[in-house]
């Protein structure tokens, strides 16, 4: 199900940062979120685990064990704290009970996900059984028909164990073998967990430099333990176990009955009271409990409640072959009396035979049914107290089955009938997820159609300009007391426009100004324009800036360099440009609605202009104000005298030679 990538996902983006996650899942090929109740190919999940350990470069099994422990505190976090919390009261009772809380989650859930399964059990969810050793250990055995996941059961029992039962434990695994006792192949790994109380710091300190000391411990909680109540409570349970079950107890074994090792409080023993005879008779027993069959070492059967007997006639002849008539669906063994001995504290799911149903049911689903499994030393005989495994009402209906077919007492009803309401509800969040996730990618896709449009822009007007427009303000013109303004054109343009083609002038313009759109960017000058060969920048507009002048110098070599690179297409040859640079005073703003542009106004424009119209080939024309700016600043510039100037009269100007303090590369923006 989408919740266990969710849980990876979400780890990944939690410790090591969405990029990460971004980056995993690109190599892993999926896509960036899951539904909750969708059901995913397991391949998605092991390519996600497989990419994490070589992204992360993290061994695989650490990366599980890691996961192991987020993914239970993301199922508390999910609303699933209490469910866990109440499986058991140690840790021996919560690992027992897993799988009874997977064959829960199934009938919820319509197969959902396990709290350790990782998969969902209508996928062969694995098993688990416990076995309790003499020193306090306890071996788990962990059955999965996928191999490789193991390690994510340290990471969840260990994390469990010290949430709820307050302890440490080590889990070490001990066997690893391909599974023979049970049906398929399953992979059957054996771990040995050891646990140890968790103590506060400084008592876990006193503890680990002397192993005598929980002996002593012992020791001394027994001498404190106060004679006269020790006495009391002695007697009190002597009398009640001489009323009921007169058993002689050691000293010791009474002690140990009556306190709690560390607490000191007294308990109430229990002995259960059993009468002489069973008080029912076996119509009442097979009508009260309609689904139970009672078989022997030979699985013939004995005795069958009377719904079942109904549903698989078959069973009405007493000393047939349960395996006859049903197939053992979970835990998957063999169908033999050791096998279910082995794992009684399993849930047992059965399934009837279609080939020995009647008629009437071979068009049916078959019917599935549920429940514990109960050994009778005495009797030697098997009870098996079960009940229809039914998800909903429409299931009960196909099996063409009544409510009044299962016993009052029984939860299954209320189950059917809870669980009807349950999917009807999921089913309205998995819709409101998928609305969701859909409103999700359509913003997505909103907010990248929204960066390109803002792009395009702030590619004709400035950003703070733009975005006051955006937002419907209107943008005052403003006055800038110096800054720097360039301009450039083609030397023989119009004689290249007469003798070529119109798309090879296209060509040729684009290719340069490409070029020298990169450079505005690595100067960080603001480009306002350009009318046929002609490119217009400025420094110090909209933004002042004090070093306006040196941006838009180094902007100018690199546009003599870049040239080089344009080819003409008459000639073949390089193209050449003239650039004419002044620094003075303007006046900026925006002009026009249907296509605004941001405007320069001011003799400063004009003079700027003047000094491109009189410059030389593949030169930087500069005038004195530009001069005044850049003659401490690093760069070789050369005097060309005074020259007569369309509209100005006679100017003093230079020439700009090149940056003595940068290479050609930074000039560039290389590398």
């Amino acid at each position: 199900y989408g919740f266990i990538n969710t849980c990876l996902k979400s780890l990944v983006v939690e410790r090591y940062g969405e990029e990460t996650w971004e980056k995993l899942r690109l190599q892993a090929g999926v896509q960036d979120s899951f539904l909750t109740f969708e059901v995913y190919k397991d391949e998605i999940t092991m390519q996600l685990v497989d990419k994490a350990c070589k992204v992360l470069d993290v061994p695989a099994d650490m990366v599980l064990r890691e996961f192991g422990k987020y993914f239970f505190e993301f199922c508390k976090r999910s609303g699933y704290d209490h469910m866990l919390r109440t499986l058991g009261g140690n840790l021996y009772e919560f690992i027992e009970n897993l799988d009874a809380l997977h064959s829960y989650l199934s009938l919820s859930y319509q197969a959902s996900f396990g709290f350790v399964c990782f998969f969902p059990q209508e996928m062969n969810a694995p098993s688990f059984r416990v076995e309790k050793n003499e020193d306090g250990s306890m071996h788990l055995h962990y059955y999965s028909d996928r191999r490789g996941l193991c390690h994510i059961v340290p990471g969840i029992i260990g994390a469990a164990a010290l949430d709820f039962f307050n302890i440490e434990i080590s889990m070490k695994i001990v066997n690893q073998t391909e599974e023979e006792e049970r049906t398929g192949k399953k992979e059957h790994i054996v771990f040995l967990v050891t646990q140890n109380p968790v103590f506060p710091y400084k008592e876990r300190n006193e503890f680990s430099s002397s192993p005598q000391r929980l002996v002593d411990l012992e020791k001394q909680i027994e001498n404190q333990l106060n004679k006269e109540d020790l006495e009391k409570a002695k007697n009190k349970t002597g009398d009640r176990g001489n009323s009921v079950c007169p058993v002689k107890k050691s000293h010791w074994k009474t002690i140990r009955g009556i306190i709690t090792l560390g607490k000191g409080k007294l308990l109430r023993g229990f002995d259960p009271v059993y009468p002489k005879s069973l008080w029912i008779d076996t119509k009442t027993f097979c009508n009260g409990l309609p689904f139970h069959i009672v078989f022997d070492k030979e699985l013939k059967v004995k005795q069958a409640g009377v719904s079942i007997q109904k549903i698989v006639p078959g069973l009405q002849t007493m000393g047939i072959c349960l395996d006859q008539y049903f197939r053992i669906i979970h835990p998957e063994v063999p169908f033999t009396i050791c096998s279910i001995q082995k794992f009684i504290n399993s849930q047992f799911v059965f399934q009837t035979r279609r080939e020995m149903m009647p008629e009437s049911w071979k068009q049916r689903p078959m019917l599935e049914l549920r429940g514990q499994m109960m050994w009778m030393e005495t009797l030697q005989c098997m009870l098996y107290l079960c009940s229809p495994l039914l998800r909903t009402l429409h299931e009960l209906e196909e099996r063409q089955m009544h409510i009044a077919d299962i016993a009052p007492h029984d939860v299954t009803r209320d189950l059917i009938l809870l669980n009807q309401q349950r999917l009807a509800e999921m089913e309205l969040s998995n819709q409101l997820e998928r609305k969701k996730e859909e409103l999700r990618i359509l913003s997505k896709h909103l907010e990248e159609e929204k960066k390109k449009t803002e792009a395009l822009l702030y590619a004709m007007l400035p950003q703070h300009v733009a975005n006051q427009l955006k937002e419907g303000k209107r943008v005052e013109a403003g006055e800038f007391k110096e800054c720097t303004i360039l301009f450039s054109d083609v030397v023989t343009f119009t004689n290249i426009c007469a003798q070529c083609e119109p798309i090879q002038i296209v060509l040729m313009l684009n290719s340069m100004y490409l070029r020298f759109d990169r450079l505005t960017t690595v100067h960080d000058v603001y480009k306002v324009e350009t009318i046929g060969d002609a490119y217009m920048v400025v420094g110090g507009v909209p933004v002042p800036v004090p070093t306006h002048a040196e941006r838009v110098a180094n902007f100018a070599l690199g546009m003599i360099i870049a040239a080089k690179g344009v080819q003409n297409p008459v000639s073949g040859n390089p193209i050449q440009i003239r650039v004419g640079i002044h620094t003075g005073p303007v006046l900026a703003g925006v002009v026009g609605e249907k296509m605004p542009r941001y405007c320069l106004f001011g003799d400063t424009v004009n003079i700027a202009s003047r000094m491109e119209s009189h410059g030389v080939p593949s030169k930087i024309h500069l005038s004195s104000s530009a001069y005044q700016c850049l003659k401490y600043k690093n760069f070789e510039i050369t005097e060309r005298g005074e020259i007569e100037v369309k509209g100005k009269g006679k100017m003093h100007t230079y020439f700009l030679i090149r940056n003595k303090s940068a290479t050609e590369n930074e000039i560039m923006g290389r590398p």
